[in-house]
C-alpha cells in the first residue's frame, strides 16, 4: 500500500472514534457544521455499524446523543445511489418514530440532526453544503408562522423550524478544495484525507493526533489497508458495471436505432409506391377519357395515337379495360 499521512473519516469513526476519550474529533466536527458547542454523551450502535464479515465499505453511519438530548444522524456515502433523499428521509422518520413508546407524549419526541457526508452528485446544485429545514408559510401573506411564547418555553426552541428535523448535505467532491472558514477546513480533510498545519477549525487538531495512520497499531493498519482496498474495489466494480451497462445500452440503441431505420425506410417506401400507383391510374383514367371522346368524335386509332402520343397497343389495352 501507498504511504499515508492521515487515515480516512468513515474508517476513524467506524473504528477509532467510539471511545469518550476520542469524541472530540467528532465534536469538533459536528460543533463547526451545527454552529453549536456540540458534546456528545454517547454513540448508539446500529448493525450498519457493527464489523461483519460482509461489512459494507462504501457506508457509513452513526446515530449520536448530545448533551440535549438532540440526536444526530452521521451518514457517509460513497457509492452514488437514485433513492438517496428518499433513505434520508426514512432514516429520520426511523429515528423520530422509535422514540416513542405507549402512551409517550409527543411533546417529548427530540430534535434529530440528518448530517450526509456524499462523496457523488446529489443532484443539479452549484453549492457543496445544503441545509434543510422545515417552514411553514402563509399562502396569502407569505408569513412564516412562529413559536407562541408557551411553546417557545414548553420546546424550549425559538422557532418552528427548530423543532423539526434537519437535513445537512455535504457533497465532498463539489468543493473546490479553496478553504476559506471552518467548515471548508473539514471538508478539505474529508476529500483529500490530508489536514495543513494552518488549519484551526476546532476538532482538526485532535484529528491530527489520533488520526495519523503510523499511530495505528500493526493490526489496525492491516483492517485499515483492506478498507481500502476493499472501497477501491467496489469502486471499480461500480465503475466497471456502469461501463458494461452503458455498453449494452449503447448496442441495445443501435440496434433498436437499426430496426426503426428499417421500419421508417419501408414506410417511406411503401409511401412512395403508392404515390406512384396513385398517378398512374389517373394518368391512365385520362387516357381513357381522351380515347373514349376522340372516338366519340369520329377519330381514328391512328389519328388519336397521333394526337396523344398513345401507342396503338395501348388504345387498343385502353379499349379492351373500357
Amino acid at each position: 500500500m501507498a504511504k499515508h499521512n492521515y487515515i480516512r473519516f468513515d474508517w476513524a469513526i467506524k473504528r477509532l472514534l467510539r471511545n469518550k476519550a476520542d469524541y472530540t474529533v467528532l465534536e469538533g466536527f459536528l460543533s463547526v457544521l451545527l454552529k453549536e458547542d456540540i458534546t456528545i454523551i454517547n454513540i448508539k450502535e446500529s448493525e450498519t455499524n457493527k464489523a461483519h464479515s460482509d461489512d459494507k465499505y462504501n457506508r457509513v453511519d452513526l446515530l449520536v446523543e448530545d448533551s440535549n438530548k438532540e440526536l444526530i444522524i452521521i451518514e457517509m456515502q460513497n457509492n452514488s445511489e437514485p433513492d438517496y433523499l428518499m433513505r434520508m428521509l426514512y432514516g429520520v422518520s426511523k429515528a423520530v418514530t422509535e422514540q416513542l413508546s405507549a402512551g409517550m407524549e409527543y411533546g417529548k419526541i427530540r430534535k434529530v440532526y440528518h448530517v450526509n457526508i456524499v462523496y457523488f452528485r446529489m443532484g443539479d446544485g452549484k453549492d457543496y453544503v445544503y441545509r434543510g429545514t422545515s417552514e411553514f408559510r402563509g399562502i396569502h401573506n407569505r408569513n412564516v408562522l412562529q413559536l407562541t411564547r408557551d411553546q417557545k418555553k414548553f420546546f424550549m426552541k425559538k422557532r418552528v423550524r427548530d423543532v423539526f428535523p434537519e437535513y445537512y448535505i455535504l457533497c465532498v467532491h463539489d468543493f473546490n478544495n479553496v478553504a476559506i472558514d471552518s467548515l471548508d477546513q473539514w471538508i478539505y480533510y474529508l476529500k483529500n484525507t490530508e489536514i495543513p498545519e494552518n488549519f484551526t477549525a476546532r476538532g482538526l487538531k485532535e484529528a491530527r493526533e489520533k488520526l495519523k495512520y503510523d499511530r495505528l497499531s500493526e493490526e489496525q493498519k492491516l483492517d485499515y489497508d483492506h478498507h481500502l482496498k476493499q472501497a477501491c474495489y467496489e469502486q471499480n466494480s461500480l465503475k466497471a458495471k456502469y461501463t458494461e451497462g452503458r455498453n449494452d445500452g449503447i448496442e441495445e440503441g443501435l440496434a433498436i436505432g437499426k430496426e426503426e431505420g428499417l421500419a421508417i425506410g419501408n414506410k417511406e417506401r411503401d409511401r412512395l409506391k403508392a404515390e406512384k400507383e396513385a398517378v398512374q391510374a389517373e394518368l391512365k383514367e385520362k387516357n381513357i377519357n381522351i380515347v373514349k371522346n376522340s372516338l366519340k368524335a369520329g377519330l381514328s386509332l391512328e389519328t388519336i395515337s397521333s394526337i396523344t402520343g398513345i401507342s396503338l397497343e395501348d388504345i387498343e389495352k385502353l379499349l379492351d379495360e373500357f
